[in-house]
């Protein structure tokens, strides 16, 4: 989840990588919309291929959280469904409310299912991000144990979308949680209904999970309980 809280981090890294990810968003949704003769999608194609190699130059393994990520408040700049570096992400906007948290994000054609409206599977993806925020704003956390949901409508593409979610009950390693995704111009009518339970792992399970992972600096860096104050800003932030 993306935050502004947490260990401080290279400003100027930070405009960069969501520059390049707003970028890389545009170029996405540009390449779905597209109705351009075949020759300039060649053209275009080769000169992203120069692109990548100038990205891949310089590479992280997968243990090796980026240098912006910081895991006590998760940040995670590349999170696909919420990180500004990611081109895969619209990207969702998570903040504390009173009792939970809410989110809004407008998706394209770039996640389409059936013509005009979200793929299913990408609400999905939303939901258990969605879920999985309003645990960190209630001071917990946890690894998805099982997500429900009812899709009551399909999701219009290209419009305003409201995310709400909060904790409905919390025991020991436990959470659970509700929420929905609706359109903005109607928020209290969920499209999508969602349940889920979170559990934070054991402590063998913990190490067995996330012992290889570390910071940009090679420093043990896994995921933990948050605190109460860290997670997502509240209202005004």
């Amino acid at each position: 989840m993306q935050t502004d809280d947490g260990q401080p981090y290279d400003s100027e890294l930070m405009a960069a990588v969501t520059e390049l990810g707003t970028a890389l968003r545009g170029l996405v949704d540009a390449s779905v919309r597209t109705t351009v003769p075949a020759g300039d999608l060649r053209a275009t194609a080769t000169a992203v291929r120069e692109l990548t190699g100038r990205l891949a130059a310089a590479q992280r393994p997968v243990t090796q959280l980026p240098a912006l990520d910081d895991p006590v408040v998760f940040r995670r700049v590349y999170n696909p469904v919420s990180g500004v570096g990611s081109a895969l992400a619209p990207p969702v906007r998570f903040r504390r409310t009173d009792g939970g948290v809410l989110g809004r994000a407008t998706l394209g054609p770039a996640f389409e299912g059936p013509p005009g409206y979200v793929h299913g599977g990408v609400s999905a993806l939303l939901a258990d991000q969605l879920l999985g925020s309003a645990a960190i704003a209630a001071g917990l956390w946890g690894m998805t144990a099982r997500l429900e949901l009812e899709y009551r409508r399909p999701v219009p593409l290209d419009t305003p979308l409201v995310l709400r979610a909060a904790v409905t009950a919390a025991s020991g390693r436990r959470v659970d949680l509700g929420g929905s995704i609706a359109a903005e111009a109607a928020p209290d009518e969920p499209l999508v209904a969602a349940r889920g339970v979170f559990v934070m792992p054991r402590a063998d399970r913990h190490a067995d999970y996330f012992g290889a992972i570390t910071d940009a600096r090679g420093r043990h860096a896994p995921p933990r309980r948050p605190t109460d104050a860290t997670g997502v800003p509240g209202d005004g932030e």
